[in-house]
């Protein structure tokens, strides 16, 4: 069930009714999928849906996810009624290719669009991170580790990462090497780490995730406690509850 903590009553894009007033156990959200709205994914909102049916009544905990499509924000799509019925929180965010990498974008909006061009695969990813940070968004490293397309693959260059307020250390499509090169690499900058599958199929989303102690209902809630840093990237069994 998606509850929440916080003081104040409301309901998120899903129409869901958030009562904070009861405390609750933490939130888990994956973080990382793609669905047919990005290029190269055969797996449909309702589909996901399905399978973290599935997953729940194996006694996984899984609140939601984050549609983060290719180099597009998809402000068209409404996927309140399917989280209303499903009770499965479902937000939207973005995956754009940078000059440092590819970066996972949270909590976009008009402003940030108007400002940056989401189809442009050489705009600079720190301009990216400041935007988003102008425009109330958030901008994170995705699969830092990457091999080719990973913010590792571009250090070394005298840049200050200090802007960031966290990276992508669980990614559920890495390949060997690239979730070891993403831990040490989010580690040497002190920063947080996210959890998310990368799904563009199906039975991948749930993989990883990230868990939050606060609540979350909308996008403007995920940016925040993204902001807060009260989280840690968990793998599926990590969730698996009684």
């Amino acid at each position: 069930m998606l509850q929440g903590r916080r003081a104040d009553h409301g309901h998120g894009p899903s129409g869901i009714h958030v009562n904070s007033e009861q405390p609750t156990a933490n939130m888990y959200f994956d973080l990382h999928t793609h669905s047919v709205s990005s290029d190269d994914s055969r797996a449909t909102v309702d589909q996901y849906v399905k399978w973290v049916g599935v997953l729940r009544r194996k006694g996984y905990h899984i609140d939601g996810f984050v549609l983060t499509e290719h180099r597009k924000f998809d402000f068209d799509q409404d996927y309140s009624a399917i989280s209303a019925d499903s009770d499965v929180l479902i937000l939207k965010g973005s995956e754009l290719d940078t000059d440092h990498g590819h970066f996972l974008v949270y909590g976009v909006t008009e402003k940030l669009t108007d400002r940056v061009d989401f189809s442009d695969v050489h705009m600079d990813g720190l301009e990216l991170v400041a935007a988003a940070a102008d425009t109330g968004a958030v901008a994170i490293p995705a699969h830092p580790g990457r091999f080719g397309i990973g913010l590792c693959e571009f250090t070394g260059n005298g840049e200050d990462y200090s802007v960031l307020h966290a990276g992508e250390r669980f990614n559920g499509s890495n390949r060997p090497g690239e979730q070891e090169r993403a831990e040490e690499f989010l580690s040497g900058l002190n920063l947080a780490g996210t959890g998310g599958s990368d799904a563009h199929l199906v039975s991948a989303i749930g993989k990883c995730m990230t868990r939050f102690e606060g609540s979350i209902a909308t996008e403007s809630d995920l940016v925040r406690e993204i902001k807060g840093g009260a989280f840690a990237p968990v793998w599926l069994d990590d969730t698996q509850q009684g």
